[in-house]
């Protein structure tokens, strides 16, 4: 028998309704299930084959939990070694690398020290910084937001030097971007599973947020296939199994605004219902496929081209 199952936390609609779509096609050997942890001892097999995780990044006991269980073999979604090293930041660089649009983006020291660090461990970062010049590169208005973590959470909309300066002095230790601000006319929030399955959501992220998939934006074919073409780039590089894209639109040209983002929203009271549905019934869908190809103590995890380029290159040395 292949267990599947779901690592969460607080929410509840995503992932029941994840395991009834997925024991309700009464596939002859794969069952789902809520994921039971009792113990986690050292190079143990967890017993799944396939573990789709929403929850690891507020709990480093499950991320360990789960990097012990993908070196025994079980398929993580994501990849919790990669998700473990990623951030918002590289993000954006590695757009500017593959030809993804994205804002001018420029990251920040922490306003004040981390923990056990002095003036003196800083003596390779100049003082000040040349404020100037990044000002001058984002522009104003600008968005400053931490560069890594989601949920809109200390996120600023900065109209000059004065209001930056007032509003980062609040970040305490936040690693934080400073972000161009995309004047949009359209914006989307896309669902990408299996480096395959794309789903283009209208969002507007300047309404309430029980109404921001509330939104009567109508792409062409054309764009829906330009928009489709980004995220299966991104994710493919990235490798993610499961993540969302967004979109804003400025002059016909989609910007990538986020897009790390490996245990998207996905409750229905926000995603909406046919959102909902077709999250549901594609993550089940993707799970039972790699359930199948599931190959015991192997490697089942997902790599992004951009590790794998990396590690060929190595190869060749």
């Amino acid at each position: 028998m292949k267990k599947i199952g779901v690592l969460f936390g607080k929410e509840r609609s995503f992932p029941m309704a994840f395991v009834e779509r997925v024991n309700s096609k009464n596939m002859e050997g794969i069952v789902a299930e809520p994921v039971r942890i009792d113990k986690v001892v050292q190079g143990d097999n967890s017993g799944y084959a396939v573990i789709i995780d929403r929850i690891s990044q507020d709990v480093p006991f499950y991320r360990a939990f789960l990097k012990n269980a993908a070196l025994c073999g079980t398929a993580v979604i994501n990849n919790p070694f990669w998700w473990s090293a990623d951030e918002k930041f590289f993000n954006n660089c590695l757009a500017t690398k593959i030809g993804v649009p994205v804002p001018k983006t420029v990251i920040l020291p922490s306003r004040d020290h981390p923990d056990d660090t002095t003036d003196q461990s800083f003596a390779n970062l100049a003082y000040p910084l040349d404020w100037e010049s990044i000002f001058h590169y984002v522009g104003f208005p600008a968005y400053m937001k931490p560069f890594a973590g989601g949920g809109w959470k200390n996120v600023y909309k900065l109209h000059d030097a004065d209001d930056f300066y007032q509003k980062h002095a609040e970040t305490g230790q936040l690693v934080m971007l400073l972000q161009e601000e995309i004047v949009f006319e359209e914006y989307y929030r896309c669902y990408c599973i299996g480096g395959k399955y794309v789903r283009i959501m209208p969002y507007e992220p300047r309404n309430p947020h029980h109404l921001r998939y509330v939104a009567s934006f109508t792409p062409s074919p054309e764009r829906l296939q330009q928009m489709e073409q980004i995220v299966l780039r991104i994710n493919h590089y990235l490798g993610y199994d499961f993540n969302t894209v967004e979109l804003a639109l400025r002059n016909g040209i989609p910007y990538a605004i986020d897009f790390c983002n490996p245990a998207p929203d996905a409750e229905k009271s926000s995603v909406g219902e046919d959102n909902f549905n077709w999250v549901v019934e594609t993550a089940a869908n993707y799970a039972i496929e790699r359930a199948l190809m599931h190959q015991d103590g192997a490697d089942n995890l997902t790599w992004g081209e951009y590790l794998k380029r990396g590690a060929t290159k190595q190869q060749l040395i």
